[in-house]
């Protein structure tokens, strides 16, 4: 059993005494320790060494205390296992060397044995939970496939993607063959990250904004979608039990829990537009960056799912004093039920560490 479970019963609407809080890239290069474990290994061989990975999931854990843990690793992790060549260069960030241009380099790409390719993940969540000892919820994640696709077909990051785009609308079949394929490995992926212990899945679609909304449902919703289906459905195998033995646990006196339905978060930055769409899926929680305002969030998504959200990341470069102020505030304005409290996007790595716990304890203060 989770010991503090608010995250949790957030994701299934309960009524809660406050809202749950997390941050996106809570374990990050704005802690001291995290920069330490940087300048010792690179990027990579810390997602590849589950007991790095675990050790950089639990940090923020330990030192900023917030609700729920996300695994330390990265979204391009399922690219490297699909055959796609990824590097990681200072101050330049991803960077793929032969993007993928042609039908012919599509046809190259493979749908992976994930246990083979993707193990080091799942090896991480089991030590992750270990060290987690149930004290929190432990979120897994993945990147949306049109977020994938738009690095492996741009070969870097860029302000408007627009070679990724035009490859979409000069050479569909191409573009909807390698989204179905990182759409596929997805599913795959997730499903043992689901079995390997993580309580909930995110999915972050960081480029969905980029495209118009009528392109966004084609290349892009219509993809996620199939992952949220895919993952809903799964039942958290740890907490199910045969009726035999059920009985038997029950006769023993011991606590036996009922099989859940893994809880799915999208997270589309600048994806506003699509949060009426989305609240009509098996999606759990949808993320809503700083952008859109809690009041319209609300109305674009029917007042009933659970939001998360939506703090500026660079509002936490504010005095302490005035974090907690405008937390209080945008707690009251989305309402402490069916509310997940987090930032709009990634914490920004100048962040003062004490301004995170403020950022943490304001929530932890709410109606105190």
């Amino acid at each position: 059993m989770i010991k503090n479970d608010l995250f949790l019963r957030a994701l299934n609407n309960e009524t809660v005494e406050r809202p749950p809080v997390w941050m996106m890239r809570q374990a990050g290069r704005y802690l001291p320790e995290f920069r330490a474990l940087r300048d010792k290994y690179d990027f990579f061989t810390r997602c590849e060494t589950p007991e790095l990975a675990a050790e950089i999931t639990v940090q923020p854990i330990r030192i900023v205390k917030p609700d729920a843990a996300i695994l330390f690793s990265d979204i391009l992790v399922v690219p490297r296992a699909m055959g796609i060549h990824v590097e990681l260069k200072d101050n330049l960030g991803p960077i793929i060397p032969n993007p993928i241009r042609t039908m012919e380099q599509v046809n190259q790409v493979f749908v992976p044995d994930v246990h083979e390719t993707l193990g080091y993940v799942f090896d991480a969540i089991k030590l992750t939970k270990e060290m987690l000892n149930d004290e929190v919820p432990l979120i897994g994640f993945a990147g949306s496939p049109w977020t994938i696709f738009c690095y492996a077909v741009e070969g870097k990051g860029s302000k408007s993607f627009d070679t990724a785009k035009g490859f979409c609308f000069s050479n569909p079949i191409a573009a909807h063959t390698l989204l179905q394929k990182i759409t596929d490995t997805t599913i795959l992926y997730l499903k043992e990250k689901v079995k390997a212990g993580c309580n909930a899945i995110q999915i972050f679609d960081s480029w969905g904004g980029m495209l118009s909304p009528v392109d966004y449902q084609e290349f892009s919703w219509n993809y996620i979608n199939q992952i949220i289906e895919a993952i809903a459905d799964e039942t958290d195998t740890k907490n199910s039990f045969s009726a035999e033995k059920k009985s038997v646990l029950d006769d023993l006196g011991q606590k036996t829990e009922k099989s859940s339905k893994t809880k799915v978060i999208v997270f589309g930055k600048g994806c506003w537009f699509a949060l009426g769409e989305m609240a009509q899926s098996k999606a759990a929680a949808l993320g809503v960056d700083w952008t859109c305002s809690p009041r319209n969030a609300r109305y674009l998504t029917g007042g009933k799912i659970t939001l998360q959200g939506n703090f500026d990341p660079s509002r936490l470069l504010s005095p302490i004093p005035t974090i907690k102020k405008m937390v209080h505030e945008m707690i009251d304005e989305f309402g402490k039920d069916n509310y997940i409290v987090n930032l709009g996007h990634g914490i920004l790595p100048n962040i003062p560490v004490d301004h995170a716990k403020a950022f943490v304890e304001a929530v932890k203060e709410y109606n105190q």
